[in-house]
């Protein structure tokens, strides 16, 4: 399984300080989601995770080689990044943008072959795309085409999948429905998961690793029932609260009372 990590990682913006000796290494085979406030640097650790930054000091590894001394057609046969607000044609069919997924494994002048033609029915059927193939993304709901892009993402054929906010401007059902698609493919196919998240409950309801960032520091990560804690909420997003257990499925559940001025 891909590893990857990152070790003494700080970057600058300006004069402004965004990540502060980051260091992180993700959970094998496991979900992890970094919450913190806005501005706090989490979309940034997950671009420079997926080398789309590069770091003043510090280093990301992949696989146990430095990420920036590999070739961006190598990266991408290991790590898939789905990043905020994707963009494509918008008369390209759901069926053309899997393919595009299939690009890392290409030479110049390769054609599509079997295999391909199988990863990208394998990663439509995971998202249950396969009736949609012939829409245009112009042609579908915000939740649908979301989950197209996740085929895209799922056609690389890597072990790790990286999404920047993919519930941002999903109503409530659709945040749920690619939450649990997620899931899935976690649990049944084995992707190691990392994403940001903007909901605490659902971030502590999905994740199996929990990462709270504050001014461009980790402040604590573990396992949600221990990181997801009243003194964590205060800390991190300046906010009192109660916390409670979920009776679903027994996750930490924040109740907000209000926000913490001190």
């Amino acid at each position: 399984m891909t590893t990857l990590s990152a070790e003494h990682l700080s970057l600058t913006y300006g004069s402004a300080q965004i990540l502060d000796n980051i260091n992180l290494v993700v959970p094998e085979g496991k979900i992890s989601v970094i919450i913190g406030a806005n501005g706090c640097g989490k979309s940034t650790i997950l671009r420079s995770l997926a080398r789309l930054l590069t770091p003043q000091e510090g280093m990301v590894y992949l696989d146990g080689k430095a990420i920036h001394q590999q070739s961006s057609k190598e990266i991408a046969k290991k790590l898939a990044i789905l990043p905020q607000g994707p963009e494509a044609p918008e008369d390209i069919t759901v069926k053309d943008l899997c393919y595009y997924g299939r690009h890392p494994h290409k030479g110049l002048l390769s054609r599509q072959t079997p295999e391909d033609d199988a990863i990208v029915n394998r990663s439509l059927l995971a998202t249950k795309m396969t009736g949609f193939v012939d829409r245009t993304l112009d042609e579908l709901s915000g939740g649908q085409r979301q989950r197209a892009w996740i085929s895209m993402a799922l056609a690389q054929d890597t072990d790790l999948l990286l999404l920047d906010e993919p519930t941002t401007y999903l109503d409530l059902a659709h945040q749920i429905e690619i939450l649990e698609l997620l899931r899935t493919l976690n649990v049944t196919h084995g992707r190691t998961i990392v994403m940001v998240l903007h909901d605490l409950n659902q971030a502590a309801q999905y994740a199996d690793h929990l990462i709270s960032i504050v001014n461009g520091k980790i402040y604590q990560e573990g396992p949600p029932e221990k990181v997801f804690t009243k003194s964590m909420i205060k800390e991190v997003f300046g906010l009192n609260c109660c916390i409670i257990e979920n009776p679903v499925d027994q996750s930490p559940l924040c109740i907000p009372i209000g926000l913490s001025y001190e």
